[in-house]
């Protein structure tokens, strides 16, 4: 029964950490809730200094593409991340992915899934529209609003 109402205090922690961490204007750092003995703690990485990834080329060794690449054009609409962790284009390895280019979604509409510290962050749709790019590979980090898959607003003749 204590590892019910265990689970029950850390499940109440995870929705107050979401929702105080959507109700900040800001990036957030770091947040650590406490209720009775139970703790829940979560701290994002900086995104200012990305970690190095193996076997990259060294700085200088070719010009950089910058983020333009992986940003939308503004006037184009974004499925953006929940969350920082980790994108996951599908509900289990090997499985077909939740969209791919050229399908329609719908608003509400899962069409990925965020981990982030052992928890699986449905990302949705926020309107309609037809996916024109995945921003992200599968099994990529991604910070907090970061744009994950650019849209093409539909009219109604469109979908």
């Amino acid at each position: 029964m204590a590892d019910v109402e265990s689970e029950q205090v850390l499940d109440g922690l995870r929705r107050q950490a979401r929702k105080l961490v959507a109700d900040l204007a800001g990036p957030v750092r770091r947040v650590r809730l406490r209720s009775g003995e139970s703790v829940l703690e979560v701290e994002w990485h900086d995104p200012a200094a990305p970690a190095p990834r193996a076997g990259t080329e060294p700085v200088g060794a070719r010009i950089d593409e910058p983020a333009r690449q992986t940003a939308p054009p503004v006037d184009r609409p974004a499925v953006r991340s929940p969350v920082v962790g980790t994108f996951y284009r599908a509900p289990e390895p090997g499985a077909m992915p939740f969209v791919a280019v050229g399908d329609v979604v719908r608003p509400g509409q899962v069409v990925g899934i965020v981990e982030a510290m052992k928890l699986m962050n449905e990302v949705t749709a926020g309107q309609a529209g037809r996916v024109v790019e995945v921003l992200v590979d599968d099994g990529k980090p991604v910070e907090y609003d970061q744009p994950l898959i650019a849209l093409e607003p539909v009219t109604g003749q469109d979908g």
